[in-house]
């Protein structure tokens, strides 16, 4: 058997996604104030990569997964494994923290590669140019 590996996934796959495999759960990443103040995407869960005040990686974020899951991460012949995708300003992140999720056992591990903002443009803003918001993909903020 190979090793599983991360699939990227442009935000309107992801929507996709969401839409064809309702048991997908969508993980949005970002710090609390960025999930609260930017926005982020309907139905997303917030479990932090790096969150204030220290900006240290979460130590349990694979078990934080785990448990958001309660079980669905269980892979059955006839269904397959719960997808789970992973979200965060540009797709850095979501790429390192879906990197542990594999090792951490997970097999159906995707990220975004756009993230929620996408990357600056030439006048150093974000959504411009790319990322769930840009698509106009559903989102919400406090």
């Amino acid at each position: 058997m190979s090793d599983p590996l991360l699939h990227n996934l442009t935000p309107q796959q992801a929507w996709q996604l969401m839409q064809d495999d309702p048991r997908t759960v969508l993980v949005d990443i970002r710090s609390s104030m960025e999930f609260l103040f930017v926005g982020h995407p309907k139905g997303a869960v917030h479990v932090p990569w790096i969150d204030e005040p220290d900006w240290t990686v979460n130590p349990h974020f694979v078990t934080d997964i785990r448990k958001l899951l309660l079980g669905g991460s269980i892979c059955t012949i006839d269904e397959g494994c719960a997808p789970v995708v992973l979200i965060c300003r540009s797709g850095k992140r979501s790429l390192e923290a879906g990197k542990a999720l594999l090792d951490g056992g997970f097999i159906r591990v995707f990220h975004i590669d756009e993230g929620f903002e996408g990357d600056l443009d030439d006048d150093h803003h974000r959504s411009t140019t790319g990322g769930w918001r840009y698509h106009g993909l559903p989102w919400e903020q406090c």
